[in-house]
Order: structure tokens, then C-alpha cells, then sequence
């Protein structure tokens, strides 16, 4: 049991190890960062979507924003799209699943608001219609996938597609990013 539990941390270890030896891979983090920054300072909001662990790591990035992550201050405004249980549950019944985030993109987005994808697949047909109808309403897309980056790849403005095919491991990394991203874009806005 021991060497399994070793394993696993190891595994984990390995897929950071790569994003901390891939540059380019950090310079788009970097540029994820000045978008959401100048998103914020221009009055616009940052919004997330997922499924099942990636929607509870939407609405835990959302709440570091529109919380706070080390400051105190003012609120950013952010939020997960899957929050309101009424909406999600008569949107997939009256319509399809397929649409619960992309009907509200089309009803909450404007122009230069961000919209970031968690999707370890980057095959999550409610996403890529969000990401369709966020391109159409010029909101910046950002998504955040495992290695291929699946068919949300040619949806993102941005695309943080983690080094590995391994659902948790994919997903350790994107709160790790996560949570870089949240840190460095309340320090370039509130010093």
C-alpha cells in the first residue's frame, strides 16, 4: 500500500515537473494572467464552467476571485456558471445538458469578459457549445484540459492543456495553475 501511495504522489510530481521545465507552457500562463488582469480593470467578469471535479474546481477558482485569495479587498467579480440549481436543472430537462452553459454565456456575456473551460478531455459538449457561443459574443476563452486538449483546442484563446492523460493528475494541476493564476492577477491589480 505504502509503494502505491508513493507511486501516485510521484506521478503527480512528474506532470508538475514538466510544466515547471516547459517555458513556453509558462509564458501562456503568464499571458492568462495579463488577460484576466486586463479583463477585471476593464470592467468585465470572469466566469467558469465544468462537470462533476471540474465544476467544483470552476466554482473554488470562481470564489477565489470574487472572494479573496491573500488580500483583503475588494471584490472581483467572477463566478461558476453551474451554481444556480434551478436554472442548471430546467435548462437540462426543458433543452439538453448540452446547453445549460452556453445558453447563459449567450444571456450574461458580454464583449471582453473571460470564459474559462475546465475539461480534463477537452471534449465536454456543454463546453465547446459555450465556447461557441463565447467566440460569437467575443469573450475570451481559456481552457483548461489534459494533453490533447481534445476539441476544445480549436475553441480557446488560450489553452492550458496539462502534460498527461490521467484524469486526477490532470486535475491536481489545473488547481495548482488555478491557484498561480488567482495569486499573481490579484497582485497585479491590488499591489
Amino acid at each position: 500500500m505504502k509503494e502505491k501511495i508513493k507511486s501516485i504522489i510521484a506521478a503527480s510530481i512528474d506532470v508538475k515537473k514538466q510544466v515547471l521545465a516547459d517555458e513556453a507552457f509558462q509564458q501562456n500562463i503568464e499571458n492568462i494572467i495579463n488577460a484576466i488582469t486586463g479583463a477585471f480593470q476593464n470592467g468585465k467578469k470572469v466566469l467558469f464552467c465544468g462537470n462533476g471535479g471540474s465544476a467544483a474546481d470552476a466554482q473554488h477558482l470562481a470564489a477565489e476571485f470574487s472572494g479573496r485569495f491573500y488580500k483583503n479587498r475588494k471584490a472581483l467579480p467572477s463566478e461558476a456558471l453551474h451554481c444556480n440549481t434551478s436554472y442548471l436543472t430546467a435548462v437540462a430537462n426543458d433543452y439538453s445538458y448540452d446547453v445549460i452553459y452556453s445558453r447563459l454565456v449567450e444571456g450574461i456575456c458580454e464583449e471582453g469578459d473571460v470564459l474559462v473551460g475546465l475539461s480534463t478531455s477537452g471534449n465536454s459538449k456543454n463546453i465547446l457549445n459555450a465556447f461557441v457561443s463565447a467566440k460569437e459574443k467575443k469573450v475570451i476563452t481559456i481552457g483548461f484540459t489534459g494533453a490533447g486538449g481534445g476539441k476544445m483546442k480549436d475553441f480557446c484563446d488560450y489553452l492550458v492543456n496539462v502534460p498527461s492523460d490521467d484524469t486526477p493528475r490532470i486535475q491536481e494541476s489545473h488547481i495548482m495553475i488555478g491557484h498561480i493564476i488567482c495569486e499573481l492577477v490579484e497582485a497585479k491589480i491590488f499591489g
